[in-house]
């Protein structure tokens, strides 16, 4: 047995005891009496049966003595569902979201994240629900099992009274990766607790973190393994053929644009090979986590996408610089990433290419990189910019499409 974790707990776990107890009294009374009979009534000693006509007192005691058991385990039974029905008025409510194959756990103040953390000795009610088929949330340690339904929100409450780490899985058999369904529940002191809510992180940091949240690599793998679905690895920009809802199917490079549509519309293009099971997550996923999910997929989202974006357009870069191929006053940020460019250093033309050393020393201090032929040399250096953010700047700008050669 697992170590009694939970306050109604004892309450469950008891009742088991008594059932477990009851039966093997009943299995030793029921055995010795056969026992006895074998011995007491043997055809030696009764060669010629004798007939019985009735007994009135052992017509009682067998129908009150099994009622009156019946009933204290029904008791004991009915004491144990309540104990685990009636939730505290001061518990903690998290919600649940269950979907194929993974759990999501949202927290008070709109924080997510794929393992629960909960703090120790406080009541913590879970409020379940699923995005498409039955699933049920099975916890062993706290003795909770409770089924999620789609448009339905059923619960269910514990209170760990000890720090540690137990299994969460899903009991009721939904798909070809139900096995993965698994994760785990995170017990911590209060203070730690509070420090890890009121963190402002990503849960468990960027892209890559929240596509384990919502339950992506549990059908694409990120080493190229197969999987229900087609792998993560070197997906961005690679050529996939996709069959098409009226049958025929077509070519496409998994560009940003196809991404997104993945992401909102996936089994509007199936990439040939595989089922067409993936749920939308449009109204599932916050547009800042999907802008995380898709600059993680594009670049490995190591130093973030969109704070490069935010970056730009507070430093004003993006008042020069456009992002959709039109000439301001800098050359446009759209197909700058690799791109041959012609500078002018000291009178005189040298040939450059745009990656990522030349694009941080151009930003970091644009003077001494010489100018690009053709704009005035007008950009100030920001030297300021710590070198994490240049790399978000420069992620920015991988994001806007590579130089067509």
């Amino acid at each position: 047995m697992y170590p009694q974790s939970l306050t109604p707990v004892q309450q469950v776990d008891l009742a088991f005891y008594i059932i477990f107890g009851f039966s093997v009294f009943v299995l030793l009374a029921i055995t010795a009496a056969m026992l006895w009979f074998v011995w007491r009534y043997r055809e030696s000693r009764h060669p010629v049966p004798a007939q019985i006509s009735g007994n009135v007192p052992a017509e009682i005691a067998w129908t009150l003595i099994p009622s009156i058991l019946v009933m204290g385990l029904f008791y004991y039974g009915w004491e144990g569902y309540k104990a685990l029905r009636t939730v505290p008025k001061d518990a903690m409510e998290v919600k649940v979201t269950a979907r194929m194959w993974s759990w999501v756990f949202e927290y008070p103040g709109g924080k997510r994240g794929s393992v629960l953390v909960v703090p120790v000795d406080t009541p913590v009610k879970l409020s379940m629900t699923s995005v498409d088929v039955i699933h049920s949330l099975y916890v062993p340690a706290f003795r909770i099992k409770m089924d999620t339904v789609p448009g339905m929100e059923t619960y269910a409450w514990f209170k760990a009274d000890r720090p540690g780490e137990y299994d969460l899985l899903c009991a009721e058999y939904c798909g070809l990766k139900h096995a993965n369904m698994i994760t785990t529940v995170k017990v911590v002191d209060k203070a730690a607790f509070d420090t890890w809510l009121a963190s402002t992180d990503a849960p468990g940091g960027k892209g890559r973190a929240l596509m384990e949240t919502y339950g992506c690599t549990s059908c694409h793998s990120l080493d190229g393994s197969p999987g229900v679905g087609p792998t993560f690895k070197d997906l961005y920009g690679a050529e996939r053929e996709v069959a098409l809802p009226d049958g025929t199917g077509r070519k496409v490079f998994a560009d940003e644009g196809y991404l997104r549509r993945a992401f909102t519309d996936p089994n509007a293009e199936v990439v040939v090979g595989y089922d067409p099971i993936m749920p939308s997550t449009e109204g599932m996923v916050p547009n800042e986590d999907m802008e995380q999910m898709l600059a993680w997929l594009m670049h490995g989202n190591e130093v973030g996408r969109e704070e490069g974006r935010r970056l730009m357009e507070a430093e004003g870069c993006i008042s020069c610089h456009s992002t959709d191929g039109s000439i301001i006053a800098g050359p446009s940020l759209k197909g700058l990433w690799n791109a041959p460019t012609t500078v002018l250093r000291d009178g005189k033309e040298q040939q450059v290419t745009a990656d990522e050393a030349y694009l941080r020393a151009k930003i970091a201090n644009a003077p001494t990189q010489g100018t690009v032929k053709g704009f005035d040399p007008m950009m100030p250096p920001y030297e300021h910019l710590t070198p994490e953010q240049l790399g978000s700047m420069v992620e920015y700008i991988k994001s806007l499409g590579e130089h067509a050669h």
